[in-house]
């Protein structure tokens, strides 16, 4: 007896067990595979700022010593947008 997904899923990549049908197990899989949203990921735009920092090899606590215009040079020089980083 065919499932309700068999027709949809079925001789896939989804099929897991290579059973010709999609089982309880198999079908979670594709729920978390296909259809989960992006909402647990809790990264917010200053965490994505101390990304770019750490990845240009910069010190955010350096930076906070350096007046306007040294920062506005380095944070350019490693090829961040200044403007991204004024209320940082």
């Amino acid at each position: 007896m065919n499932g309700p997904f068999d027709n949809i899923f079925g001789n896939t990549p989804f099929d897991l067990n290579r059973d010709g049908h999609i089982d309880g197990g198999e079908w979670a899989f594709i729920n978390d595979t296909l259809f989960s949203d992006d909402l647990d990921t809790d990264i917010d735009e200053e965490d994505e700022l101390e990304d770019e920092l750490d990845m240009a090899r910069l010190d955010r606590d350096e930076l906070e010593l350096m007046d306007p215009e040294e920062r506005w040079d380095a944070l350019e020089d490693a090829g961040l947008d200044p403007d991204d980083f004024e209320d940082f």
